[in-house]
């Protein structure tokens, strides 16, 4: 089992490694084309800022390659958001496997970014496979994709958002799975064992 992280300058790549070590599974870090498609699993991580991370992504041509993917492939955080179509993070536009906005949370009374644990709700697809409804998960973001078709999770935070999106063989969550105890862990496994479909 290869397992390829996408290297493009995102801020929690460590912590993946790390969560992946942790179930076993020995990741490599590339942006190199040749490794990314021959992984039989790719994950695009992300903490980080949108149109910088879209700016490393069409430079290494990143951006048509993950499109094009054929193998189950996670995006996690930013990672997630640059899944989308267009991101209100410094007008971006984004990689558009989902043909969702990503949207900044609004409200005076909340605290921007959400930080801390919250609960997933909703849950299909076998990428739940263990977990139950209402878990909890750690988010960091300022940044949101609405409730959509493409939900396989939802989350309520100002708004019911979406808390992770499946298409094809593209699965993204808004949370941090690696940090996020054993049901972040599960999630992973699920993964990489190929229970997510």
């Amino acid at each position: 089992m290869k397992v390829v992280i996408i290297k493009y300058n995102a801020g929690n790549t460590q912590s993946v490694l790390f969560a992946l070590e942790r179930i076993g599974v020995n990741a490599i870090v590339t942006d190199i084309h040749d490794e990314i498609c021959s992984a039989d699993r790719v994950i695009l991580p992300g903490v980080g800022e949108a149109s910088s991370a879209m700016k490393y992504l069409k430079e290494k041509r990143l951006n048509q390659l993950i499109c094009s993917l054929e193998q189950p492939v996670l995006g996690i955080c930013l990672g997630m958001q640059l899944m989308c179509t267009y991101s209100e993070e410094n007008e971006t536009t984004c990689l558009g496997i989902f043909k969702e906005s990503v949207k900044r949370f609004q409200g005076a009374e909340y605290k921007i970014p959400q930080i801390g644990w919250n609960n997933i709700t909703q849950l299909k697809t076998n990428l739940f496979k263990g977990i139950a409804e209402n878990a909890y998960m750690y988010f960091v973001h300022s940044y949101y994709v609405e409730a959509c078709k493409n939900a396989i999770s939802t989350t309520s935070y100002i708004a019911e958002y979406s808390s992770a999106i499946h298409k094809d063989n593209f699965y993204s969550v808004q949370f941090h799975p690696e940090k996020s105890g054993e049901f972040g862990q599960k999630i992973l496994e699920n993964f990489i064992l190929g229970e997510e479909s």
